[in-house]
């Protein structure tokens, strides 16, 4: 049997006030599914006592964690996956268009295709810095949004390019369909983000989360919907959904976050309409200037297609 590691940590400046789920996921570099786990069998303690995942952490805090024990036999599944679309490839990166119902990286309890086993089902090389079920993955996509994902190949690229989406270098842009009309029809959204306080699941606009800000413009008035061009200024999980569905304006689908069901099934919608639709960043290597868009898969054509007939003067 692997001999587990007992790791002892102060905590760090940068995660302090945070949840302690959502601060050791950053700082032992760990899936968030896999430090509950540890809270939830006891293995995480400070002062002797168990900690549970709803306590907050404070800087200078030691923590003593029993670590999982590695995994040293199963590869990520490879996931061959028709409709995964390669915009962009060479030694370095890799620009994908992500089709809905994949997932970006495995993870517990997901049976499902993955962007990293579908690349390397491919003959797709990525890099193998982070943690090992999340190689080469910078940022995600949910599993129901389509669009444009960055893998990084090489870990050169890997270390750049999260140290650009840490500093909001690379300008991510999506659109949404969104319930009733936005008024104003451009504005901001700075509001904070934190886990649901009582359903673990989803996350909410909370005053002690981690600051969000999303900028927003109106592309066109549908019947009682209108069509919203996204710029995220920080990446937060869920942050687009959680942001509209707080302005009582939840993306059509979404009945996670309050959107109407019978309107998303008039429009053929099964998940929320949303998709990233382009990525601007420099090259993580190269620097050179790059710019990337995808068009629309047919479900959200699909939904349009109805809604064609009743665009508003």
């Amino acid at each position: 049997m692997t001999q587990r590691e007992l790791r002892t940590l102060s905590v760090p400046e940068g995660v302090a006030g945070e949840r302690i789920d959502s601060a050791l996921t950053r700082v032992l570099g760990l899936s968030r599914t896999s430090v509950v786990k540890l809270l939830e069998d006891g293995d995480i303690t400070t002062n002797g006592k168990v900690m549970p995942k709803s306590d907050r952490v404070v800087a200078g805090q030691v923590i003593e964690v029993l670590m999982p024990a590695p995994i040293n036999s199963d590869p990520i599944p490879l996931t061959p996956l028709e409709g995964l679309g390669i915009i962009y490839d060479d030694n370095d990166i890799v620009v994908i268009d992500k089709p809905v119902g994949c997932a970006a990286h495995p993870s517990p309890g997901w049976t499902g295709p993955t962007v990293v086993g579908a690349l390397m089902a491919a003959g797709y090389s990525v890099s193998t810095s982070g943690p090992a079920e999340r190689q080469g993955i910078v940022h995600r996509l949910d599993v129901g949004t389509s669009g444009l994902m960055i893998v990084a190949k090489s870990d050169q690229a890997f270390h750049a390019l999260k140290d650009a989406f840490r500093n909001r270098t690379v300008s991510k842009i999506y659109h949404a369909l969104v319930q009733g009309h936005m008024d104003p029809s451009t504005g901001t959204i700075d509001a904070p983000i934190d886990r649901h306080p009582k359903e673990d699941h989803r996350f909410a606009v909370v005053a002690t989360g981690k600051e969000s800000i999303t900028h927003y413009e109106v592309m066109e008035f549908y019947r009682a919907v209108s069509m919203v061009k996204i710029e995220l200024e920080t990446g937060r999980t869920h942050q687009i959904r959680v942001h509209f569905s707080a302005l009582h304006h939840p993306l059509v689908g979404d009945t996670t976050y309050g959107a109407d069901p019978v309107l998303g099934k008039s429009l053929g919608m099964s998940r929320p309409w949303l998709h990233a639709a382009e990525l601007s960043f420099s090259h993580p290597v190269t620097q050179a200037k790059l710019n990337f868009k995808a068009p629309y898969p047919s479900d959200l054509t699909g939904s349009l297609a109805l809604l064609s007939d009743a665009v508003l003067p």
